[in-house]
């Protein structure tokens, strides 16, 4: 299966018309129908379901779509690599995780090492544990973020000086507003909007005295921001870290630790026996440099 062949694919899907990709791809319709119909053949399926208006992909296409997606982003992530392959130190680094605080610390390694070598560029994936560790796993991120308990056996690792702390974030007028933390009881029969890793029981389930699924979810999240704006519509508080949502005078949500505290650390995990890039070994040589001082 070619490379080539593979974007084709990726631009029909995206455009969900043959003679739009084409026009994209600056090739001849029939053409492009000619390569994306010996790909079907080469793998015994059909990718699209061809109709007078556009073209939809079938199951098998849209199973196709994420491992080329997944293909294309790591030939060009080794394309980059070798290019940057040079005296002055260049190129990119992949860093993957979910939302922290803590990724304070990360940016000021990166600026730091900017001073030293202005050419080298960062790109941020946001997503949970389990994404960012596939994503690694597959060599399309260099570096994760994850946070504790995750299972980080596999991985070399640093820890991340900090911790999070978790708390519930509400409107100022919530009645628990008026309390300095939140018990258990506390949130016994309050509409609740959690983060969707806090579904498998783990330290929050710990902290609960019972599993989360017992108490009143009224939905979950995965980046925060866009769960706060649920908050201030009224659809329940959010479980979340601290230092995440803007609270000061003029927000009008305002957050509330956990009682009893719960703490959470961070790690910064790469793969082990991991060739990095020239960019992503100066990142982490740098990481070291800053942690272990």
């Amino acid at each position: 299966m070619d490379i080539r062949v593979l974007r084709y694919f990726l631009t029909v899907a995206r455009e969900e018309s043959f003679s739009h990709a084409a026009e994209k791809l600056f090739l001849s319709q029939p053409t492009l129908s000619r390569q994306i119909k010996d790909m079907e053949e080469e793998l015994g399926v059909a990718l699209f379901i061809r109709t007078n208006r556009n073209v939809i992909l079938t199951k098998e296409g849209l199973r196709l779509r994420k491992r080329a997606q997944e293909i294309v982003e790591l030939m060009d992530k080794t394309q980059e690599e070798f290019m940057n392959l040079e005296e002055e130190i260049s190129g990119d680094v992949y860093i993957g995780g979910g939302e922290t605080h803590l990724m304070r610390e990360i940016a000021k390694i990166a600026l730091s090492l900017q001073e030293e070598h202005p050419d080298i560029r960062y790109h941020l994936h946001s997503g949970n544990a389990e994404d960012v560790s596939e994503r690694l796993d597959k060599g399309l991120l260099d570096f994760g973020i994850v946070s504790d308990p995750a299972d980080i056996r596999k991985y070399d690792f640093m820890r991340i000086p900090g911790h999070n702390i978790w708390g519930l974030l509400m409107p100022k007028d919530h009645p628990l507003a008026e309390r300095q933390a939140v018990s258990p009881k506390d949130l016994e029969g309050v509409p609740l909007i959690i983060s969707r890793q806090n579904l498998v029981p783990g330290a929050l389930s710990t902290w609960l005295g019972k599993n989360i699924d017992t108490m009143k979810v009224v939905g979950t999240y995965n980046l925060i921001f866009n769960a706060a704006l649920m908050v201030e519509q009224g659809l329940g508080c959010a479980i979340a870290f601290d230092q995440l949502v803007n609270t000061m005078a003029v927000n009008r949500l305002c957050f509330r630790p956990l009682t009893p505290r719960l703490e959470m650390g961070m790690n910064l995990v790469w793969k082990k026996y991991q060739l990095f890039s020239p960019a992503a070994e100066a990142f982490l040589n740098k990481v070291q440099e800053t942690f272990q001082s």
